[in-house]
């Protein structure tokens, strides 16, 4: 029991030691990295005596810190949850609610009249009808088709709905 209480203990000054505020310095941050820079030698074209330009051979150097094999990893881990994903969180915009199926089907053709470059769903989840338009992956994209159904329908409101991409 005793060495459970010293795990704790120990535990709980390593929590408030960490926990500790740190002290605030006037000074910038500054650390030199110039030892970790590669060196390149750079040439130089010098014109000869007869005015024409001779160039010097530059030598190439080859990275030895790469991640490359460690990032194809992981997009390739990407690649394989992105072919498995069906559907995507986006957004809606509902116009109508409620359990009136002659009042759905007025607001579907109110929409298409007054707004015709949009075109309006009628859905039926038990137990009321849902009329939304246009299938939206940000917000921002919505919005601009929101300010312009509200002129029409002032209750149109932004709803989150899973979008199919296949």
């Amino acid at each position: 029991m005793r060495t459970q209480n010293k795990f704790a203990l120990i535990g709980l000054l390593y929590l408030l030691g960490g926990c500790a505020s740190q002290q605030i310095s006037d000074k910038p941050y500054h650390e030199n990295l110039a030892s970790l820079r590669p060196t390149v030698t750079v040439s130089v074209d010098t014109p000869n005596k007869d005015n024409s330009i001779q160039k010097k051979q530059v030598e190439t150097i080859t990275p030895t810190q790469t991640v490359n094999a460690k990032v194809d990893a992981v997009l390739d881990s990407i690649n394989r949850y992105n072919l498995v994903k069906r559907f995507v969180d986006g957004y809606t915009i509902q116009i109508y609610s409620g359990q009136n199926r002659e009042d759905a089907m007025n607001i579907k053709k109110k929409m298409s009249t007054e707004i015709g470059d949009l075109t309006a769903n009628l859905q039926y989840q038990q137990p009321k009808f849902t009329v939304t338009v246009g299938r939206y992956y940000t917000k921002l994209e919505a919005q601009k088709d929101l300010v312009q159904i509200r002129k029409s329908f002032t209750s149109a409101i932004l709803v989150p709905e899973k979008i199919a991409i296949r």
